[in-house]
């Protein structure tokens, strides 16, 4: 039995070796970016990652202690995100948090674009199987979110060694840094390697080390085969798809953690399992991060208008910085811990400062929305936001122009009117023709109540009218009902 089990491993470590396209010898660039230990840079790299982590309430479950005593550059570190839609959302965010957060300390933060598990769909904390998308969907997804997520990871702080390195040059189907300055994070994608594997070959090396009733006992299984539509056998398979990356990175690349959200538990155990099982080794470990809840046990980053997505594409900066701005009190300083890179001690600081007399509301939800932003949109999107922002206050001093008014057009109700019809037309009127309000007599006693604004400027008296001074740049009117309510309205 002994020599049958030898045999077995032997043959699906034959399977497992790079396929064509994605031999790296030990001589390959990559391959020796991926083993060097990164130089610690910053006070983080001083302590263990798995303390910084669980200081900040971003440690739900691990598979093993022996992740708190990692050295810096120890461990390659994956996370994956499925091109379910050209962006990813603030639930995909703690995850580039903690991939930061281990480059931070030292280690090798290695992205995955489920280039080939896409095309399945995660059943993880659905209740539903996703809608299929076609191939040309899920290549044009991939693409923007491997750019997405560069241009977010190589925004963090580098390590002292990266002016010394030098971006890859290959023809492997990976996505580097591409800059010498964006140090130790590498983007794979997950296509690349499933699709020269065939079914009969998958079932065979792979599938015959699973067992179902350990698949069965996976909560996510557990809730959907307990629901009426079941689940189906392509669902079921997800875990085992998801295994085997994390079998091969670690076979190939070196990669030997995992993370993810904490209702990816049962995945990462299902590659933590087929690595023990088939390379008959020991040192691959998972580690899961709370979702991101309010207080009260709902999502955040889901809205009456969908989700809030990461790519300035499909959510503006300035409403990405203006949703982080409304966090309730009750929630503000837990979301600094765990979705900012300000110290613990300036955390408690702006704690404290909540609590003393003459404290200005908000101030901390302002701190929380630039350090977000700015991680996400950098810094020229975090200045767009604040622009905006500010330009966009009622009663504010700055100047408006039609660009800026038009940057939050996506953001805001919008309406288009002709020139003849605005011009010399009472503003109380068009309040209520373009939808700002209901009936002329709310408009009249928002006047009264001083509440009603045209391009900011507060409107004294119901007789009004519209002059071609007031339309911004012979283009936009923005009117204001109060500080939330806004319309935009195009002059064509």
């Amino acid at each position: 039995m002994a020599t049958a089990a030898m045999a077995a491993a032997a043959s699906s470590r034959a399977f497992l070796r790079p396929h064509r396209l994605l031999l790296l010898p030990h001589t390959h660039p990559l391959r020796r970016r991926l083993s060097a230990a990164a130089t610690p840079f910053s006070t983080a790299a001083s302590a263990s990652v798995l303390d910084v982590l669980r200081e900040r309430g971003l440690v739900e479950a691990i598979t093993s202690e022996a992740l708190a005593a990692a050295r810096p550059g120890e461990l390659k570190v994956y996370c994956g995100f499925d091109p379910t839609a050209e962006s990813l959302h603030l639930g995909n965010l703690l995850g580039l948090v903690a991939l930061s957060w281990f480059r931070r300390c030292g280690h090798t933060a290695v992205a995955l674009i489920g280039g080939a598990t896409g095309r399945v769909g995660d059943p993880s904390g659905k209740s539903a199987e996703r809608p299929e998308l076609d191939v040309a969907a899920v290549e044009a997804n991939s693409d923007a979110i491997k750019s997405l997520v560069a241009q977010i990871l190589g925004r963090v702080p580098e390590p002292a060694h990266a002016h010394d390195s030098q971006p890859v040059k290959n023809d492997q189907p990976l996505v580097n840094s591409g800059s010498a300055t964006m140090g130790s994070f590498v983007i794979l994608d997950n296509y690349d390697w499933w699709k020269d594997i065939t079914l009969l070959d998958f079932l065979k090396e792979v599938g015959r080390f699973a067992r179902v009733g350990t698949m069965i006992a996976k909560e996510s299984v557990k809730k959907r085969l307990a629901s009426e539509d079941g689940m189906s056998y392509t669902e079921f398979t997800y875990q085992l798809l998801q295994g085997y990356d994390f079998l091969y990175m670690f076979k190939n690349m070196g990669v030997n953690v995992q993370i993810g959200g904490s209702d990816q538990w049962g995945n990462i155990t299902a590659g933590t399992e087929l690595i023990r099982k088939i390379l008959q080794v020991e040192g691959a470990h998972g580690l899961t991060f709370p979702l991101l809840l309010k207080s009260d046990g709902t999502k955040f980053g889901k809205t009456e208008d969908g989700a809030i997505w990461l790519s300035s594409k499909m959510l503006s900066p300035y409403k990405f910085y203006q949703y982080f701005f409304a966090v309730p009190d009750v929630d503000v300083i837990r979301f600094m811990k765990i979705l900012t890179f300000l110290s613990l001690d300036e955390i408690q600081e702006l704690e404290e400062s909540m609590k003393k007399p003459g404290y200005v509301p908000n101030t901390v939800q302002k701190k929380l929305a630039e350090e977000v932003t700015r991680f996400v949109h950098g810094e020229e999107g975090l200045a767009e936001a604040l622009k905006a922002t500010e330009a966009l206050r009622p009663g504010a001093q700055t100047q408006l122009d039609a660009q800026t008014i038009e940057g939050i057009a996506d953001d805001v109700p919008s309406c288009s009117l002709a020139y003849d019809q605005v011009l010399k037309s009472p503003v109380v009127d068009m309040a209520v023709s373009t939808g700002l309000l209901a009936s002329k007599s709310a408009v009249k006693r928002l006047i009264k109540q001083g509440g009603l604004y045209l391009n900011n400027i507060r409107i004294d008296s119901e007789d009004k009218l519209v002059e071609e001074g007031d339309i911004v740049d012979g283009k936009v009117l923005l009117l204001s009902a109060g500080k939330k309510n806004k319309m935009v309205v195009r002059i064509s």
